[in-house]
């Protein structure tokens, strides 16, 4: 099988469509075919195979698209470094992967030599700006680096697809997660094809000639995705070199986007920016949320803000794509008719599994708590390099998610927490997300993160750490009280501290677990 294979049939039959947007440049599809064909010939030339891998560390750009399809042609593994990493992990990955060629942007030059020669692979850096290739002399034992054009030009024109297996590699997905390990899950070329099937399944979001999608996040994670389909498709892609808000908003009023993915803390800028609301966001049809919980407040000022387009879903680089989604339809409905649906992350996606157990493996009967496990064909069979963790991770065919939920009896999936996230209070178990839920009832909260903090008598207590709307005064007491009136009384956070910013871990969700370090940093016993 060969994915490079649908970029080619889209040039063969819309060869002038706009197929990517990024700043003031398009490329059309046939130049993206021509530079993919390019690329891949190029590296074939140089000798790599099935079992080698290029990286790329860039903030988003549109090469990074010629990239991810030239490799899909040529058979060779993706790795996509997150632009936001330091160099020890960058080093760790280069020495960890088959990583025979690291493509950088100018931004990142000094930290990919650096971890180049300190990795000792014989990695070959390409600098995609010419002034990163020429800017003074590489780190001792790295490499001059060569310029990604000509490392184009060094390819032919002519289509490239080589033939490679289904359950071959296809991206080497690195994420820190919740460990604060780097580990990969290993997305082969059969996981991605099942992800392009999927998305192409969706009635709400499948990609056609006339869809205008905005890529807002990291194009080499999850906002990249739908890419592949996108191809598939025809549509076009306009990418978003760095994301603010004003940008979002300027970029889906003049380009008329009909279709978008913004992760809760984008969303949350976004409805807090002065004016959102009276700029035209007519065209868009499918604003998706996903990458981290999202609360029915937050939804509901969403379609508000949109109109009746915006849908949820709940994924993991495990899974390779969506799991379970909460359409327009059901969000719409659920606003009007049935407002416990608002904190569902949807049903089953497709061809997806999706079984709720208990520690022992066994399912569940409807509302009751236990870990989400996921069978399908887009899902991951092992994280590289890690037999252990994967033994734990992936057992009997199924995904084992780390995540509590609930599902009701029509197949609705209700997300709770983490399994290492519940606070447990005097023997009781609370979830951080259902007091969050309530916390964004309240009109001065712009941002929410509840933890367990250290307590004498109960063992944990529940904390509240907020970021309040400007102009909106509002005391920890009084947020306490609204709580206690919404939730069982053990649940109401006994404390609240304000902050100015949550932080947010490198693919923009919510890093709980920064927030929860300082107050665990001198505790004796650590529960988490």
């Amino acid at each position: 099988m060969n994915l490079g294979i649908y970029l080619t049939r889209s040039a063969r039959h819309r060869p002038g469509h706009p197929a990517l947007v990024c700043d003031d440049r398009t490329w059309s599809y046939a130049r993206l075919e021509e530079r993919a064909n390019r690329l891949a010939s190029a590296l074939v030339r140089r000798g790599l195979g099935p079992d080698d891998a290029v990286a790329s560390l860039a903030w988003n750009r549109g090469e990074l698209v010629e990239v991810e399809f030239a490799l899909y042609k040529a058979g060779l593994i993706r790795v996509p470094v997150n632009a936001r990493l330091g160099r020890g992990e960058i080093e760790h990955i280069l020495r960890d992967a088959p990583v025979r060629m690291l493509v950088f942007d100018e931004a990142h030059r000094e930290d990919a030599l650096a971890a180049i020669a300190a990795a000792g692979t014989g990695c070959l850096p390409v600098a995609l700006d010419p002034a990163a290739a020429t800017a003074g002399a590489p780190a001792a034992g790295a490499r001059a680096p060569l310029p990604y054009d000509d490392l184009i030009t060094e390819g032919d024109a002519a289509p490239v697809a080589v033939d490679v297996a289904e359950d071959a590699p296809a991206v080497l997905n690195f994420t820190s997660g919740s460990t604060g390990a780097l580990k990969a899950a290993v997305q082969t070329f059969g996981n991605r094809l099942a992800n392009m099937r999927k998305t192409l399944m969706n009635d709400e979001s499948r990609p056609r000639p006339d869809t205008r999608y905005l890529a807002c996040g990291p194009i080499t994670h999850a906002t990249g995705m739908v890419l592949l389909a996108g191809v598939f498709g025809g549509s076009t892609t306009y990418v978003l070199p760095s994301w603010n808000a004003q940008a979002f908003l300027d970029t889906v009023e003049r380009e008329r986007i009909t279709a978008t993915f913004l992760v809760p803390a984008m969303l949350n800028t976004v409805l807090a920016h002065p004016g959102a609301g009276d700029r035209d966001l007519s065209s868009l049809t499918s604003v998706r949320i996903g990458g981290a919980p999202v609360s029915p407040q937050r939804l509901r000022d969403a379609v508000a803000l949109f109109g009746p387009v915006v849908a949820q879903g709940y994924g993991l680089a495990e899974t390779t794509s969506v799991v379970a989604g909460l359409s327009g339809a059901d969000i719409a409905r659920a606003v009007t008719d049935d407002p416990e649906l608002l904190q569902s992350c949807g049903r089953a996606a497709y061809d997806t599994e999706v079984r709720i157990v208990d520690e022992q493996g066994r399912t569940l009967p409807p509302r009751e708590v236990g870990e989400i496990i996921v069978r399908g064909p887009d899902c991951v069979r092992r994280y590289w390099r890690a037999p252990e963790l994967s033994a734990r991770t992936f057992r009997d065919g199924w995904v084992h998610t780390g995540d509590l939920a609930w599902m009701r009896e029509d197949g609705y999936l209700f997300l709770v927490d983490r399994k290492k996230d519940m606070i447990i209070s005097g023997g009781f178990n609370i979830y951080s997300t259902e007091v969050e839920t309530v916390l964004y009832e309240h009109p001065a909260v712009q941002e929410a993160c509840v933890i367990g903090v250290p307590d004498e008598q109960w063992g944990e207590a529940v904390k509240a750490v907020v970021v309040t709307r400007p102009g909106t005064p509002v005391t920890a007491e009084e947020l306490a009280d609204f709580c206690a009136l919404r939730l069982d009384r053990f649940k109401k956070p006994r404390s609240v501290d304000f902050v100015a910013e949550l932080p947010h871990n490198r693919n923009g969700k919510l890093d709980r677990k920064a927030v929860r370090e300082p107050y665990w940093a001198s505790a004796t016993r650590r529960v988490h």
